[in-house]
């Protein structure tokens, strides 16, 4: 997907159809730009389907991680986040924290995130995959296509 959007000149151009998230994010990855279709991780304090699913071919897909707002433990750090640019990962919506902040930093890929926290998560695997996400006043589904800028994110729903 090319990086030539604003998510403010989508909005101008689709309107009410184009949902924007009210989550206010911060900018961890090294492409503060990014956009691709939605894939979806439902999990609390637990990244093993994190993990799993960036192991595997993304294809330019955006992944949204719904950590349930929790920033009692990263849900990705520096070698999952790794894991997602060696598949082609475009990047990564967590609603929770990520760890490895200067590592993230200087990673060719997308990562908005709520903040930070050094302590691991648990890796059981319990969670979703693919499965409609909700948070910041929007609902994340699986196909829809992902718009990130510095001025936030939003989401086409799939016809």
């Amino acid at each position: 997907m090319s990086k030539n959007f604003s998510t403010a000149d989508l909005v101008d151009e689709h309107g009410e159809r184009l949902l924007v998230c009210d989550t206010q994010f911060r900018e961890f990855g090294g492409h503060r730009r990014f956009s691709g279709p939605v894939r979806t991780v439902a999990c609390n304090q637990d990244n093993g389907l994190v993990r799993e699913l960036l192991r595997t071919p993304g294809g330019g897909a955006v992944l949204v991680i719904d950590g349930g707002g929790s920033l009692h433990t990263a849900l990705t750090g520096d070698l999952i986040a790794g894991s997602a640019v060696e598949n082609g990962w475009a990047g990564l919506v967590v609603n929770g924290a990520v760890r490895d902040s200067a590592v993230l930093a200087e990673l060719p890929l997308g990562i908005k995130a709520l903040g930070t926290n050094p302590r691991k998560s648990a890796k059981t695997g319990a969670g979703a995959v693919d499965t409609p996400v909700t948070f910041g006043g929007i609902t994340f589904t699986p196909g829809d296509q992902l718009y990130a800028d510095e001025d936030g994110v939003a989401v086409l729903p799939a016809l």
